[in-house]
């Protein structure tokens, strides 16, 4: 029900995020002390989902499986379950690290249960789009972590993530797009066309550049990372254009929207691979 695999890609962007806001290695105390918190704070949210979607879970394929949809754990243990990961989460940022970080980590957990889940999944197949501002939170939770406040660096870091959500999650979904359909979940793949898809993925994707861009005059950033940036951010939109164009060609192939969904985790990983590592270079 935590979903840990998620969590794991969150925990990628948040420490070199911190990296960067201290500008070298922060407290050792206070990365773990962050990065138990967001794990919570993730986990959480993630079961709070579950408990909210176990209807639907139950007639799609790749969530029926899941302990609240199979019975193997009942509604009210699981929102118990969640109440106390929340509030613990919330009492750990407030008391162990700071109260930004704190407010920042209730406003994740309220964007993904509330605004994601309960108000866009089942109504707009831009669900994800805005829902996947969830995702973003944890570079400014670290960032806040670290400094007790934001800065337009961290406005760009969240802007990477926000932009690579949609190319990353749509894949997914035409994947399971019957799944989707079946629960009455309106994704985007859902109700539109695959080349319809292909070219909103190559717009978010552009965008997404721009932002990783942006990071350089922002934090100062060298041309090592300038160069990973442009690297993997062309190396991900050649895979998402060539998902468009199988999309407008079915005699070229399948559409690959697996390939691409693994390629915008390959990206994520390296870029912020590269925005820790950026920092302790000598130039």
């Amino acid at each position: 029900m935590t979903k840990p695999r998620i969590i794991e890609l969150l925990l990628v962007t948040t420490l070199p995020t911190m990296i960067l806001a201290e500008g070298g290695l922060p407290d050792l105390s206070l990365v773990l002390l962050t990065l138990v918190g967001g794990t919570l704070a993730a986990a959480s949210a993630n079961v709070f989902n579950c408990y909210l979607d176990r209807d639907i879970d139950q007639v799609m394929n790749r969530t029926k499986r899941r302990p609240l949809a199979t019975g193997e754990i009942t509604p009210r243990a699981a929102l118990v379950f969640a109440t106390a990961l929340g509030v613990v989460s919330l009492l750990w940022f407030a008391l162990l690290v700071n109260v930004p970080s704190a407010w920042l980590t209730f406003a994740a957990i309220a964007i993904y249960v509330v605004g994601y889940t309960m108000i866009l999944k089942r109504r707009t197949p831009q669900n994800i789009v805005w829902g996947g501002i969830a995702g973003c939170m944890p570079v400014f939770i670290g960032w806040a972590a670290v400094t007790g406040s934001l800065s337009w660096a961290a406005v760009a870091l969240f802007g990477v993530i926000f932009f690579w959500t949609p190319p990353h999650y749509w894949p997914l979904s035409v994947k399971f797009k019957k799944d989707y359909a079946n629960a009455g979940v309106p994704m985007l793949p859902v109700v539109a066309t695959d080349r319809r898809v292909a070219v909103e993925m190559v717009a978010h994707t552009a965008a997404m550049i721009v932002c990783s861009l942006a990071l350089v005059p922002l934090a100062g950033m060298s041309w090592f990372y300038t160069g990973v940036a442009l690297a993997s951010g062309a190396w991900f939109l050649w895979l998402v254009i060539a998902m468009l164009r199988r999309a407008g060609h079915p005699e070229r192939g399948k559409l690959g929207a697996m390939k691409v969904f693994h390629g915008s985790i390959t990206y994520l990983t390296v870029l912020f691979i590269a925005v820790a590592v950026d920092v302790f270079l000598p130039f």
